[in-house]
């Protein structure tokens, strides 16, 4: 999974999603999931240019570009690559490891039953908690899972 990174490229990306980056977990109904949602990790650098973020995918060999309305962001949404690369610039960070921690955390996290769902999905809150823009705009919840019906 991704390219072998050299420890001065794991430490300057840590840095950068230190400063620029977000790591976000969501919560998000799914009918094909067992228990009717699942809980993903997002990684993201976002700039003003893209020459901030187009190198990123090449050196690291996973995520992508795209571009929003006035910025240029870098994103990685397989779950196997979030793993590898937070697992990559974890020893770096100094401002996101918490979050990487618990990101990590969700992702490792067995799903073989409804309670381990709702766990996934407390961490998830618990990891929105620690980003400053999620407070306020964050719309799913632990609580969605936990109060939706069995199936």
């Amino acid at each position: 999974m991704g390219n072998h990174l050299s420890e001065v490229d794991r430490a300057y990306l840590a840095g950068f999603l230190d400063g620029d980056g977000a790591i976000m977990a969501v919560i998000e109904p799914h009918p094909e999931k067992r228990f009717g949602f699942r809980v993903r990790i997002e990684i993201s650098i976002t700039q003003r240019h893209e020459s901030g973020v187009c190198w990123i995918p090449q050196l690291a060999g996973v995520g992508y570009t795209r571009r929003n309305l006035e910025t240029y962001q870098w994103v990685v949404r397989d779950q196997q690559a979030a793993r590898w690369f937070l697992t990559m610039i974890q020893p770096f960070s100094r401002c996101k490891s918490e979050q990487i921690a618990l990101a990590i955390r969700i992702l490792e996290h067995p799903r073989l039953s409804r309670d381990d769902l709702i766990q996934v999905a407390r961490l998830a809150d618990s990891l929105s908690k620690l980003n400053a823009r999620s407070r306020n705009r964050r719309k799913n919840h632990a609580a969605m899972v936990e109060e939706s019906p069995v199936p």
